[in-house]
């Protein structure tokens, strides 16, 4: 009981009835080789130990690829930060390359009952990365019932150059704008607290996914609901425009 309790104080209810899903992808669909990939092209520019996931999550994911490498080299103080980005996120993309080749992509499968149970209510969804490597790692993933996770979503705005990233609300703006939703009415699935801040710099509702033991810290950057697995979000309450906790 209590645990149900600690997760129901996350929830607050939003002013509007919430009809579409917004999905952030690295980290709330897919289990993928970015942060992975950001350390190990550090080699020779920093202790890549020090690039740890807290890092990552607050500095670097979300962000658009250049953005990202900036923040995290001024961070770790490397020398000449903004003339050694463009490089360090050269070497990234082509690390990354590497590990999806090799099959380091995995799906959670807590997100795929959760997007399927929302297409089966008819909910439309937007999948809303900043990763210009999004749409290639998200056909690699098969539904039970046929096609690939790409394929469930109404609208997809992975990758699109814009003006500004995260915690700018830009993209979420862009995914509401191509469901034809307001964005009031929207909900979004963020694991960082730059994804956060934006769905709610954006006036939509903001669920967390806390996968890396950091509820606190998306509590912090104004997430509506906090949980641990997308199984903890109530379908039912969600069908009827409400983003609350299963019970138990």
């Amino acid at each position: 009981m209590l645990a149900v309790r600690e997760r129901a104080e996350c929830s607050r209810a939003h002013p509007s009835a919430l009809v579409a899903g917004i999905f952030d992808v690295d980290g709330v669909l897919l289990a993928s080789p970015h942060e992975r990939a950001w350390r190990e092209a550090l080699d020779g520019l920093a202790d890549p130990i020090r690039f740890t996931s807290p890092v990552y999550q607050a500095l670097v994911a979300g962000k658009p690829r250049l953005a990202g490498a900036l923040s995290a080299l001024e961070a770790l103080g490397v020398p000449d930060a903004e003339r050694q980005a463009t490089a360090y996120a050269e070497r990234k993309q082509a690390r990354l390359e590497v590990l999806v080749r090799a099959g380091a992509v995995h799906a959670f499968p807590d997100a795929l009952r959760f997007v399927q149970s929302l297409a089966a209510l008819g909910l439309p969804m937007a999948c809303a990365s900043s990763s210009k490597n999004a749409d290639a790692m998200m056909r690699e993933i098969w539904l039970d019932g046929g096609g690939n996770l790409l394929d469930i979503f109404k609208a997809n705005v992975n990758g699109r150059d814009l003006r500004q990233g995260k915690p700018n609300p830009e993209i979420f703006l862009l995914a509401a704008t191509e469901l034809h939703v307001e964005p009031a009415r929207c909900f979004v699935v963020e694991d960082a607290s730059a994804g956060i801040e934006a769905a709610r710099a954006g006036g939509m509702a903001a669920l967390g996914v806390a996968r890396l033991g950091d509820a606190d810290v998306l509590k912090a950057a104004g997430a509506d609901l906090v949980v641990t697995s997308l199984d903890d979000v109530a379908i039912d309450d969600l069908a009827a425009g409400r983003l609350r906790c299963r019970r138990t």
